[in-house]
């Protein structure tokens, strides 16, 4: 390790969390710092939500459950806050504020917070109050448009690119940021994360490919977006599927002389004119084999293959094996934290318990008596659980 202490805690061991409790891209955010090291108090509903265990995304959490709703409330999640390094919410922009949990308040008491917010449209705009999900942000950002073929509707894809990509990873990077400028200058502040901002910030290349006219604005008629008939994806004579991404020249020469294509017409790589030709051929010739005896031949090589797995298959391949890309844990097998580091190792935190499984003991660390936390139990400000 080159000297290193390796301590297994993660980097931000010694950084606290408090995390107003949500869905999608907020708990995504709250467990990339769990998985990196920081302790994650997170500030579950009591009163009529059903008691149960969070969702996979929810490792890594202390569970305190509060009725946000009641008198009282406000001020004692504040004194959780007051101890804390940042705050996670991902309420509708002024809802944090009704609820005494505005960045003011958080900030009086707590100066070098940073008070991560959470939205799809982020907290001003003429959308900023509106609903949406994950594709409503990805649509507005111009990057749902581009994906999918030409002859039909931008498909769904999935929820990585606005929930998790643009909106929760963002909203980690910027927490991590201004949790470095407080320390440096002692002075919190507050973090808008957008996942249509997010979003778009993941097309800055091809908006800068755009503005170069190096990128059409239509599908299928680019590099990256199934218009090369050399970077995509194939059906096997299983049904099944490989993908490959010979992009450069010498990758391109590669799968030329691996499928033993040997029309000299296809040794003109970007002649668009020979592509419908050249994919009527790939196209045959990987119906002529299965996806593992594709694997077999061609993974590995300088193709740029991979055969085109399924989530489980995914799991036992032997590259994500040898590398511990995936490991099993109280929720199944689930993929490891990522990025990994050499003196601050990561690990797969256990899930959190039922809302409020840590209750007093939060409170108690967070400095409250016996007598005030019998007190806010008894009011319905706070609720304890303690089984799974």
């Amino acid at each position: 390790m080159g000297g290193k202490i390796v301590t297994g805690k993660g980097p931000l061991a010694g950084v606290r969390i408090v995390e107003l409790a949500g869905i999608g891209p907020g708990p995504f955010c709250g467990m990339m710092l769990a998985d990196l090291g920081a302790e994650l108090i997170r500030v579950d509903r009591a009163g009529n939500t059903p008691w149960g265990a969070g969702d996979s995304l929810g490792r890594g959490r202390k569970s305190i459950a509060v009725d946000l709703k009641k008198p009282g409330a406000a001020d004692l999640v504040l004194r959780l806050v007051a101890g804390a390094d940042a705050l996670i919410e991902g309420y509708r922009p002024g809802v944090a504020e009704r609820l005494g949990l505005g960045p003011d308040a958080c900030l009086a008491v707590n100066p070098k917070l940073v008070y991560g917010r959470m939205t799809g449209w982020g907290q001003e705009g003429p959308l900023a109050s509106a609903p949406g999900h994950d594709i409503n942000y990805l649509a507005l950002s111009g990057m749902l448009w581009p994906i999918g073929p030409a002859d039909r509707p931008p498909p769904a894809p999935l929820n990585l690119v606005g929930d998790f990509g643009g909106g929760g990873m963002m909203l980690a990077l910027g927490i991590v940021a201004a949790i470095l400028s407080a320390r440096t200058t002692g002075k919190g502040q507050v973090v808008d994360a957008a996942m249509v901002d997010g979003a778009a910030v993941l097309g800055t290349m091809i908006f800068g490919m755009i503005g170069a006219g190096r990128w059409k604005v239509e599908r299928e008629a680019n590099m990256l977006d199934g218009a090369t008939p050399f970077y995509g994806v194939y059906e096997t004579s299983d049904g099944k599927y490989v993908s490959i991404g010979s992009l450069e020249p010498q990758f391109y020469a590669a799968l030329l002389s691996s499928l033993n294509l040997t029309d000299p017409r296809f040794t003109k790589q970007w002649d668009k004119a020979m592509w419908p030709d050249l994919r009527a051929a790939l196209t045959a010739t990987f119906r002529s084999k299965t996806r593992d005896e594709w694997s077999a031949l061609l993974e590995g090589g300088d193709v740029c293959f991979a055969p085109v797995l399924d989530p489980i298959e995914a799991t036992q391949h032997r590259h994500n094996v040898a590398r511990g890309t995936f490991q099993p844990s109280d929720q199944g097998v689930v993929p490891k934290p990522a990025p990994r580091f050499s003196g601050t190792p990561t690990a797969i935190p256990p899930m959190a318990g039922v809302p409020g499984s840590e209750t007093g003991a939060i409170l108690r660390a967070a400095g409250f008596t016996d007598t005030e936390i019998a007190a806010a139990l008894e009011a319905g400000i706070v609720a304890g659980r303690t089984e799974r």
